[in-house]
């Protein structure tokens, strides 16, 4: 079997790296940019709000490891789906959070996973995450790819310092 793509938007893109890492059957995580109308945009565009885009995951992996239906499962793990004004700390369109699909499967699955969301009652408030066709994925800047590698320490403040770290915690226990 070939491998797939997943497109995940979750705010900031250093922190939906290492979990979706850890997994098997995954391939390639790569942070970058996708959904706004500006080719091959910089982090200075995008964090100023008017190329459109999102800060983004995507992910090559195996489906037969390590299906598509896990990674959204996953992906809910690692966000505040209730949040449409950004995650966390973070604040604005290009932190909001989005599954851009790749085909039908993928967003059948993505709608049936956030109705049971929805339906579970875990959160009081709806659940903003929008579920959108995948647009053209442009790689960020070699200095965030594998950040939490690249700079640990840094990475681990930021994840407890932004919130998102104790949010986790709080509504899907620790990891």
């Amino acid at each position: 079997m070939a491998f797939e793509k997943a497109t995940f938007a979750g705010g900031c893109f250093w922190c939906m790296v290492k979990p979706f890492d850890q997994q098997p059957g995954i391939i390639e995580v790569v942070s970058g940019y996708t959904g706004g109308h500006v080719e091959n945009p910089t982090y200075e565009q995008v964090c100023s709000e008017t190329t459109g885009h999102l800060e983004a995951v995507q992910i090559t992996f195996d489906p037969e490891i390590y299906p598509y239906e896990k990674l959204v499962e996953l992906y809910w793990t690692l966000i505040d789906p209730t949040d449409a004004g950004g995650q966390f700390y973070d604040r604005g369109e290009s932190y909001s959070t989005a599954i851009f699909c790749h085909d039908d499967v993928q967003k059948q699955i993505a709608e049936l996973s956030k109705s049971k969301l929805e339906a579970s009652g875990k959160f009081k408030s709806p659940i903003a995450v929008k579920i959108l066709e995948a647009k053209p994925f442009y790689a960020a800047e070699d200095y965030h790819q594998h950040y939490y590698k690249k700079n640990p320490a840094h990475y681990e403040r930021y994840s407890v310092g932004s919130g998102r770290a104790g949010f986790i915690e709080k509504y899907w226990g620790a990891k």
